[in-house]
């Protein structure tokens, strides 16, 4: 996911998506694989979840050796103990600060026994955020005339491993029955109304962070969604429902969260319009995710870029081998899950967006 350089993120330099320190930027990745599996009473039969990425689907908590347990994958996994009554194990081969290609060559196909066992049932990746970290990161500590180079490169190289990635998912996964990529939200979105150092070759004035990053987000994200419509994959739109507020703000008859999705049929350039201009004032910074016009949950942590979890439960990492495992019961009871939500299902970023891939499970196993 992408991440933004503050002085926290200094601290987070041997965790999480690259960090820089003075002019001079340089990524620390560090793995973090684990597998729960969550326990169904009298459950015969056992199912795998396969989630590949960075430190988001990784449940990054502040910490080197431990994450949150109830991180995305895992809440997908848990919708599906409970509709099919079977142990749903989730496999979690994250490495948290890596970039797109990272994963795709040490995740996606370096780890690919994982979606190759015959119990895989749904696979699902995120990446891309470290490429954008770097590059706005580096970018914004730019003088004299702005290169937008590295914002373009980042682009490319996030289009070309996401393809990469969903052709492999399709060649190895070969028993998933649903197979899944979420694509990025936007952290930092109010910090980023600033202007830069640099100016524009073109106008000779200062950019504005947010206004020059936000069009690289859309059309990040309607290639996302494009591609995984091309290789037959669903499309989680993380985009919206972390910065869209579930009521409708602007009186177009949707609620926000709705109108900002990625639309089958629409072309690049009108979702970037849409994104950027005409439901522009619909965006909202994730600190303040609107759940109706007067209540608002924070789904991005105190580093202003890793999302919020329910529930202080984690799985320790080792710290040599970068793995930690564990299993255990649901934290929710088949009644407290109705219309396929749970009570905390849009209180905090992971639970939503975990909810948002579980739309996407399959009916049976």
């Amino acid at each position: 996911m992408s991440l933004r350089l503050n002085v926290r993120d200094v601290s987070l330099a041997c965790v999480t998506a690259a960090s820089l320190v003075g002019s001079s930027a340089f990524a620390s990745t560090i793995n973090q694989n684990t597998s729960w599996t969550i326990k169904r009473t009298n459950a015969t039969s056992t199912y795998r979840v396969v989630a590949y990425g960075d430190s988001i689907f990784a449940g990054y908590n502040g910490g080197l050796f431990s994450v949150a347990r109830r991180a995305s994958p895992y809440t997908s996994g848990e919708y599906l103990a409970h509709q099919w009554n079977a142990n749903v194990e989730v496999v979690r081969r994250t490495k948290s600060g890596a970039k797109a290609d990272d994963i795709y060559n040490n995740k996606i196909i370096g780890d690919r026994s994982y979606m190759q066992d015959a119990k895989t049932r749904v696979v699902m990746f995120e990446m891309c955020g470290n490429d954008y970290l770097q590059a706005r990161s580096a970018f914004s500590e730019q003088t004299g005339t702005c290169n937008y180079s590295g914002l373009d490169t980042a682009l490319a190289n996030c289009t070309t491993y996401m393809e990469k990635g969903m052709q492999a998912i399709n060649q190895y996964a070969t028993s998933a029955k649903s197979k899944i990529i979420m694509n990025i939200y936007y952290p930092g979105y109010d910090a980023d109304n600033v202007q830069t150092a640099c100016t524009d070759a073109a106008t000779g004035t200062a950019v504005n962070r947010q206004q020059k990053f936000l069009p690289y987000l859309a059309k990040s994200n309607w290639r996302t969604c494009n591609l995984a419509e091309k290789y037959g994959f669903k499309c989680a739109d993380a985009f919206a429902e972390m910065m869209g507020s579930e009521y409708d703000s602007n009186g177009d008859g949707l609620n926000d969260v709705d109108g900002l999705r990625y639309k089958s049929g629409e072309s690049e350039a009108a979702y970037v319009n849409r994104i950027t201009t005409a439901l522009r004032s619909t965006i909202r910074d994730a600190n303040t995710h609107y759940v109706n016009s007067s209540t608002s949950f924070d789904y991005i942590q105190s580093d202003n870029t890793h999302p919020t979890y329910f529930n202080s439960s984690t799985i320790s990492v080792n710290i040599f081998s970068g793995s930690g495992s564990g299993s255990g019961a649901s934290d929710f009871a088949d009644s407290a899950v109705s219309g396929g939500k749970q009570a905390e299902w849009n209180k905090t970023g992971h639970e939503k967006s975990g909810w948002s891939i579980s739309t996407y499970n399959p009916v049976a196993p």
